[in-house]
């Protein structure tokens, strides 16, 4: 991850500018502050009615603004609660799996595991020969005695 995406990351505001870019908002205030029959002119005798058509269009970028936010903010709600709800059902497993594994081991194993556990040693890798299952044999080449072509 780039620091440009760790940064867009780190707070949720920071997200929600983020995710405003992708949307082209700024294109959209663009818009929206030159909308058809928005155009403003300064002149000397509508200074005060400039004025307040300016603070309108401010106070609609504003919204336009909070809108854009509140959308990237629900969408990584949602994205979060999904990797929430993928954690638990992983972590449900992995516990599954860790008392599957207390009743299996035998109490030498168990000994030996809170030995390393205290001492903070990384398990020793198992000799191949340790592995109980069927001898692996070569398997002879079949020769059907069919048709050939």
């Amino acid at each position: 991850m780039s620091s440009m995406n760790a940064a867009c990351y780190s707070v949720a505001m920071d997200l929600g500018v983020c995710r405003l870019r992708h949307f082209n908002s700024i294109s959209f205030l663009s818009a929206l502050l030159s909308a058809e029959g928005s155009h403003l002119t300064l002149e000397n005798s509508s200074s005060g009615a400039s004025v307040v058509a300016i603070d309108n269009k401010i106070e609609q970028a504003m919204d336009l603004v909070k809108s854009h936010l509140m959308y990237a903010v629900r969408e990584e709600v949602e994205v979060l609660k999904e990797q929430i709800k993928e954690l638990i059902e992983r972590n449900s497993q992995l516990e599954q799996e860790n008392t599957l594994l207390k009743t299996l081991a035998s109490p030498e194993q168990m000994a030996q595991f809170q030995a390393q556990v205290q001492t903070g040693s990384p398990p020793p890798a198992p000799p191949s020969a340790a592995v109980p299952g069927p001898p692996i044999l070569p398997q002879p080449a079949s020769h059907s005695p069919g048709p050939s072509a």
